[in-house]
């Protein structure tokens, strides 16, 4: 007699046999080995030695940094600001800046890193969706991926808080007001997660330890799980062949596997150190300590938050009320849906499309972009409405520099977010069966190469030539 099994059950079941999934034939992880790289697998790289970069300055400034919202009297330095009640927080800031040897490079390296980092794991999101790295069996990888980004983000933002500038008192009223904006419980949470009246003297503390612990404990869990399913289930491969500097690239590092994976990382490294020394972020200094009520004119998150504030700016100011409580849809569907189901469709897009698609069957080798139009039209799609998202974070700077009308601008991209995915995912997708369409012709007929002849009969006709066939490139993104 068969039992039967929960939903969790049957998940769980699920997860294991993706995890259980075969591993890559011996004859392929043979080749894998000797060609594991393409060039965009250095996306991935780049995160894990931009991770090592923060873990080795936030160490730094942890010494120095002080997590407490406690009203003292600054009285470094800093001239313009000696004598003005600041919290030990903003105060411990300063000091690090401008009194401790070499603080200043820490904390700016430590910001790029931070930027690098999430730039990565992006821009290898994007390369494993575009080339379907994320089918069977390297489901759970692309998993790890989508919350590496997350994880990175919300590392980002509680970063950013925790200096108690200007900056970080408009990160925490976004907060607080994506916070109040839940239907029904949303005051009481606000008031247990700042630990009672906003700002509170709660949330900086509370942060700090979610900085510098739990989140960076998480990021090494999963880079430490991913690691592991690549040794089970090796890296997919391109089937198309690398020009010569991609191939002279991946000779070199299959002589010298490792001497290439220390150089990057020391390249990685004095790129950020270089960038921390000559491009000046985050200057606390000039953005002043936070005052509630006070908001610093042109000072805005990190770049990957640009696309929440976008979405905030260009919605519409509704607000109901439901059984006697407010309904802040002006809030709650930019700052929390939107963010919400676009993630939940990233992470959830490798089972929709063998839900959909219909393919069940194990991939060790790499699409190119052009030879799954759909997927490719998908992605340009949602490319797309992360972008016009972003760019209406600024819609104030467009209407100014270009003397239009911010009412005008604001339109624009409430109107462009809808039909913008649908013009890219169209264009993008008869781009992609065009090129698909003409390889066929070429290796039908050959390519036209130009040059015409007279035939006996007095006839003209085109010269083709046989295209060349295609070789396999190594290994890529897994």
């Amino acid at each position: 007699m068969h039992k039967h099994k929960t939903p969790g059950q049957r998940a769980l079941n699920g997860l294991k046999t993706r995890m259980r999934t075969p591993a890559a034939p011996a004859s392929s992880r043979r080749a894998q080995a000797k060609a594991r790289d393409h060039w965009s697998f250095l996306f991935g790289e780049i995160a894990v030695y931009a991770f090592v970069v923060l873990l080795v300055t936030g160490a730094f400034l942890t010494v120095f940094f002080e997590p407490s919202t406690k009203v003292v009297t600054y009285d470094g330095s800093y001239a313009p600001l000696r004598g003005v009640q600041v919290s030990e927080a903003y105060a411990s800031t300063l000091d690090l800046s401008f009194e401790v040897r070499g603080g200043l490079l820490m904390r700016q390296v430590h910001h790029w890193a931070a930027l690098v980092f999430i730039a990565a794991i992006t821009l290898q999101l994007l390369r494993m969706f575009f080339t379907g790295a994320y089918r069977r069996p390297r489901g759970p990888n692309w998993l790890i991926w989508v919350s590496l980004l997350v994880l990175g983000m919300a590392a980002g933002v509680t970063g950013t808080i925790l200096p108690d500038d200007m900056l970080s008192g408009g990160s925490l009223g976004l907060i607080q007001g994506v916070t109040q904006s839940i239907p029904v419980f949303g005051t009481d949470l606000m008031g247990l997660l700042f630990g009672g009246e906003f700002p509170g003297d709660d949330i900086i503390p509370r942060f700090y330890w979610l900085h510098v612990l739990a989140l960076p404990a998480a990021v090494i869990g999963l880079f430490a799980l991913r690691r592991r399913l690549v040794q089970r289930h090796g890296h997919t491969r391109f089937q198309a062949p690398a020009p010569s500097g991609l191939a002279t690239f991946q000779t070199a590092r299959m002589a010298a596997p490792r001497a290439i994976s220390v150089a990057m990382f020391l390249a990685t490294c004095g790129i950020l150190t270089l960038l921390g020394t000559v491009a000046q972020i985050n200057p606390i200094w000039q953005f002043g300590p936070y005052k509630p009520g006070d908001i610093t004119a042109g000072a805005v998150p990190g770049w990957y938050m640009g696309f929440l504030d976008g979405a905030v700016r260009i919605m519409p100011g509704w607000e109901f009320e439901v059984a006697g409580h407010p309904l802040t849809l002006a809030v709650l569907v930019p700052a929390l849906i939107v963010p919400g189901a676009f993630f939940t469709v990233l992470a959830a897009y490798p089972a929709l499309e063998r839900r959909f698609g219909g393919d069940n069957d194990v991939h060790h080798f790499l699409d190119r972009p052009r030879d799954s139009a759909t997927r490719t039209a998908v992605g340009a799609a949602g490319i797309t409405f992360y972008g016009l998202l972003w760019a209406a974070a600024a819609n104030d700077q467009i209407a100014y520099n270009f003397h239009l009308s911010l009412f005008a601008v604001t339109w624009f991209f409430r109107i462009a977010v809808f039909l913008g995915p649908l013009l890219a995912f169209a264009l993008t997708q008869r781009i992609c069966l065009f090129l698909t369409s003409r390889e066929r012709q070429e290796a039908e007929h050959g390519r036209e190469t130009g040059r015409i002849v007279m035939n006996a009969d007095g006839g003209f006709s085109e010269i083709h030539e046989p295209v060349r066939e295609l070789t396999a490139l190594g290994a890529g993104s897994d």
